[in-house]
């Protein structure tokens, strides 16, 4: 039978009480908690810029954090949504194991959708329920049951995390945000805080992509929100929000509310819950009134006053309010840098007819850097020619497979998959070592894999999209993915019959090998 919410929180407070002096033991007095001149010196400087800020951007009204804080737990206790580990971390009387599973769940939800998630998380607690699970684990596990969930070396930190704890503190996890991001690697400002206020019901405030959107709109912050000083204005108001009786409650009721209601494009402001205390929602309606009225734009007293210089808050004049988009006017970003393209020339090497089935040939990339520790198709870094393309890859090949017959090699198509910071084209061949005695000896950091063991494998999503065009299963762009776009020669528009009748005159005279690579080149 479940038990009470209240019960269950009412337990955790004791617990946690009991541990704190377990914690102690393991942290130095110095680790514990910051110096009292510190912290008197961050009050000192809040209060200032508090002081320095216009009350536009503000909560000054205690009424008002109340308010808003009743609301939105309200809204939350009808409207959240069913995850797992949302009923882990409810129904979990083990601080340890409660913290665990917020903060798997926390790190797989970074830059990553709950509906991608949910899988992941399901698979892992089953296979590693406790942190001592996770710690006597093996990357390779960890790599392998992460492999399409993107930005791999999260899991390798919460490995390394949950390894530290069962070493270093005595298999508690710390409890409090500020030791939780100190000590544990991989756990930001953010984490730590969700980490703390969920499992350990410290009541810190946090900030993620949805709370921004919230926050911004709230309070008409109009300033990028990805500076420093918009940054420490949102933490600081997130502090002055969280309701210090359901912390936990309180920080996931302001994501969920960015997630479902404060939506980036179309939010769906008669569902909020708080829009009586929304800025944004109040500018919007305004401009309505005046706009069925006919009055003239005049100045709204609502509005920042800020009389002394430009605020640092609002938006650049060069940005005004544009009444059509809305609430969405906020929150405003600074415009990203474009990712930095790179080009690499990758096969697919088989043994069709190996013992025990046709096998394929894998690398394991670097400990460090991108897509670190993972398994991939032999590559190189592809240069303008096509020729040396094809020369530098048929070496990277024998390098591991031995001598390789390099008519054999085949340019088949190729795929563009970006990560973050990196827009990488891969140049896709394919060669099968038909009517070779089989390979069965490669160096260390290669394996022959059978086609079932590859799709089990740690490996990319982007290698499972090479491979795809390898076995011809999926040409133009791929279904189900923004990310990733392969192209075939058999997906490419028909020339016109005039194209046709160049092409076939001055086909003799261009290499069979080159002529297909040039005309796969970006």
């Amino acid at each position: 039978m479940k038990k009470p919410q209240a019960a269950v929180r009412s337990r955790l407070r004791k617990q946690a009480s009991r541990q704190e002096g377990s914690e102690k033991r393991v942290l130095s007095s110095s680790q514990v908690k910051p110096s009292t001149a510190a912290a008197g010196l961050a009050k000192r400087q809040e209060a200032a810029w508090q002081a320095s800020v216009s009350s536009y951007h503000l909560f000054r009204d205690t009424a008002e954090v109340m308010a808003f804080r009743e609301n939105l737990l309200n809204w939350y206790d009808r409207e959240k949504r069913d995850l797992p580990w949302r009923r882990l971390a409810e129904g979990e009387v083990d601080l340890d194991r409660r913290a665990y599973a917020v903060w798997v769940s926390e790190v797989m939800l970074q830059q990553t959708q709950v509906a991608t998630v949910i899988d992941y998380y399901t698979r892992w607690m089953q296979k590693w329920p406790t942190l001592q699970d996770l710690a006597g684990a093996s990357l390779e596990e960890v790599n392998q049951l992460w492999a399409g969930l993107g930005y791999y070396s999260r899991g390798r930190r919460l490995q390394q995390g949950a390894r530290k704890v069962v070493e270093e503190l005595g298999g508690h996890v710390p409890h409090t945000a500020e030791t939780l991001q100190r000590l544990l690697p991989g756990v930001g400002r953010y984490t730590a805080g969700a980490i703390a206020s969920i499992a350990f019901g410290q009541a810190t405030g946090v900030v993620d992509g949805n709370v921004i959107r919230v926050l911004c709109r709230v309070r008409a912050i109009g300033a990028d929100s990805s500076s420093t000083l918009v940054s420490q204005h949102l933490w600081g108001l997130a502090q002055q929000l969280v309701d210090p009786a359901r912390p936990g409650d309180f920080n996931q009721a302001a994501m969920e509310l960015g997630a479902l209601v404060c939506t980036p494009q179309h939010p769906h402001c008669s569902q909020c819950p708080v829009r009586s205390l929304c800025r944004a929602y109040q500018k919007v309606e305004r401009g309505k009134l005046l706009a069925s009225q006919s009055l003239p734009g005049s100045p709204d007293v609502e509005e920042c006053a800020s009389s002394t210089e430009l605020c640092q808050l609002c938006a650049h004049p060069t940005e005004p309010w544009d009444q059509t988009l809305g609430v969405t006017n906020f929150p405003r970003k600074a415009s990203r840098k474009p990712p930095r393209e790179e080009c690499s020339a990758i096969c697919v090497l088989e043994q069709p007819r190996a013992l025990g089935g046709p096998q394929i040939l894998l690398v394991q990339r670097p400990s460090s850097g991108l897509l670190a520790g993972l398994w991939e198709f032999p590559s190189v870094t592809a240069e303008a020619s096509g020729r040396c393309q094809r020369e530098a890859l048929l070496q990277e090949l024998q390098s591991w497979a031995g001598p390789l017959p390099a008519s054999h090699l085949q340019h088949l198509g190729q795929v563009v998959h970006t990560f973050s910071h990196i827009k990488l084209t891969y140049q896709v061949y394919g060669l099968a070592l038909e009517g070779q005695t089989p390979v069965t000896i490669v160096p260390p950091g290669a394996r022959w894999l059978t086609r079932e063991e590859f799709h089990t494998a740690a490996i990319s999503t982007a290698m499972k999209k090479v491979f795809r065009v390898y076995e011809g299963q999926q040409p133009g762009i791929c279904k189900g993915s923004k990310r990733s776009q392969v192209s075939t020669p058999s997906s490419r528009k028909k020339p016109s019959p005039g194209q046709q009748l160049l092409d076939s005159f001055f086909r003799p005279l261009i290499p069979t090998d080159s002529s297909n690579l040039n005309s796969m080149a970006q």
